[in-house]
């Protein structure tokens, strides 16, 4: 079991869920960069399982939408261990070889914690652990756009590669799991980062918690 309310004493932990290409990573260094210095940030997309015993072909077939494509017990301990005021190792996720990498990451606790990812809110333990619940709402076609623009740019990938994505996995994961979970966010902010009413509004909140 993870660590209850009333034990979160040495951190606020800030979860930021939403869609693919809804904004959540702009709004997550909107508040790192407001909070500079007094946070640590985990990303639920380092926490894929690792598949060594598959090629390429394989791992590029499975679906990464889904809650079962997450090592859920890895992120939930070291998430527990990082409010209590420890260190940790996070792995890394390589896009390009669909598997975890060799490396790792080490986050050294802070007052701020932030928690991001597409799925954090379908997960109950991850929830859980979250004092403040933000999901970033926006447009399907806005994020499609992002999504393309991302994955072809960034990550070296086809267009056909992502468009086959999308329509197998991303959008039916997204109906299935992603859009559903909004109902446990304490915060829905459309646009994420770039709304800036809603950005003032959380870091005074934030302040206010952890004054």
């Amino acid at each position: 079991m993870g660590l209850g309310k009333e034990e979160h004493v040495s951190a606020l932990v800030v979860g930021i869920a939403g869609g693919t290409g809804s904004g959540k990573t702009t709004l997550t260094r909107a508040l790192v960069e407001k909070f500079s210095g007094h946070t640590s940030v985990i990303f639920h997309d380092n926490y894929y399982k690792r598949h060594d015993e598959l090629d390429y072909e394989q791992r590029s077939q499975l679906n990464y939408d889904a809650p079962e494509a997450f090592d859920t017990d890895l992120m939930v301990h070291q998430l527990t261990e990082l409010i209590s005021g420890h260190g940790i190792e996070t792995p890394v996720y390589d896009y390009s070889i669909h598997n975890r990498s060799s490396q790792t990451v080490h986050v050294d606790p802070a007052p701020v914690i932030i928690v991001e990812g597409i799925l954090i809110f379908a997960e109950p333990r991850i929830c859980d652990l979250c004092d403040i619940k933000i999901f970033v709402d926006t447009d399907a076609d806005v994020r499609i756009l992002r999504r393309i623009k991302r994955d072809v740019i960034e990550r070296g990938r086809t267009l056909e590669s992502v468009e086959a994505q999308y329509l197998s996995t991303v959008k039916p994961m997204h109906e299935l799991y992603v859009e559903p979970s909004k109902r446990r966010a304490d915060i829905i902010v459309p646009e994420g980062g770039h709304n800036l009413v809603a950005l003032d509004m959380l870091v005074h909140r934030i302040q206010r918690e952890i004054s």
